[in-house]
């Protein structure tokens, strides 16, 4: 069932990408990349559904992938606009209903009854994503530096695949919601061109610096822990005594 909503989720992308090339003549570029993503999306969340054992998508979680679907469109649109063509008044939109739906689905999830580990992984990762396309179409003008807000993400995914010490699963943290949800408005603002270059400015570096807070605090974390196993106590192995994590 969770496969059959994936490729439902990979059909309306088709149909999202097929919309903007009738409308506002998206081309090769553009579908390149879009579909790109749409496959990418497919793929990663087919397999994370089977390693979490995920029967059936919620209702929260096909809101999620909807606005991962978005993140898809919006990235078409960054795509093309790299030929010159002005996909401002379409992909600020877009990004804003994106935005909207990371307000709902968690509501949808708590009031359903719905939440799950599943859920969060891929609402972080949609999150994550777009982020990264918006700091790719904001970067050409404000700076190249504003694409770290959308690497630092996965510069922390390659850190966790190569040091043992950071593959520790982290605890539920609001406050990233709250400095991803401020870090996409930001971009989004600054994307629209409505702010002033003093204000955009200002906007991007609160959000760098607020993205570095809260990776940073997470690699803290995990560091003051780094010789305990899973289960909270000292890994024997390293020569230390068994002890409880308090």
């Amino acid at each position: 069932m969770a496969v059959i909503e994936v490729r439902r989720g990979l059909a309306v992308c088709l149909v999202v990408l097929a919309g903007l090339h009738l409308v506002l003549g998206v081309g090769t570029i553009g579908w390149v990349a879009g579909l790109g993503c749409g496959l990418v999306l497919a793929v990663a969340t087919a397999r994370r559904a089977v390693v979490d054992e995920v029967e059936a998508f919620g209702p929260a979680d096909l809101v999620t992938l909807t606005r991962a679907t978005l993140a898809c469109a919006v990235a078409a649109l960054v795509a093309q606009s790299f030929d010159g063509t002005d996909m401002v008044r379409t992909l600020v939109p877009l990004t804003v209903v994106a935005l909207a739906l990371d307000f709902v689905d968690g509501r949808v999830a708590r009031r359903t009854g719905t939440a799950s580990a599943f859920g969060g992984r891929i609402d972080g990762e949609a999150d994550a994503f777009l982020i990264l396309v918006l700091s790719a179409y904001v970067g050409r003008e404000a700076g190249w530096w504003v694409l770290a807000m959308g690497l630092v993400r996965y510069a922390y995914a390659v850190a966790t695949w190569l040091v043992p010490w950071m593959q520790r699963q982290l605890p539920p943290r609001y406050w990233r919601k709250v400095v991803a949800a401020y870090a996409g408005i930001a971009l989004t603002a600054a994307a629209s061109g409505l702010l002033p270059a003093v204000a955009t400015y200002a906007v991007l570096v609160v959000a760098l610096l607020l993205l570095a807070e809260s990776f940073g605090w997470d690699v803290v974390w995990l560091w003051r822990r780094r010789g305990l196993n899973r289960r909270g106590v000292w890994d024997v192995r390293k020569g230390k005594t068994l002890q409880r994590n308090r």
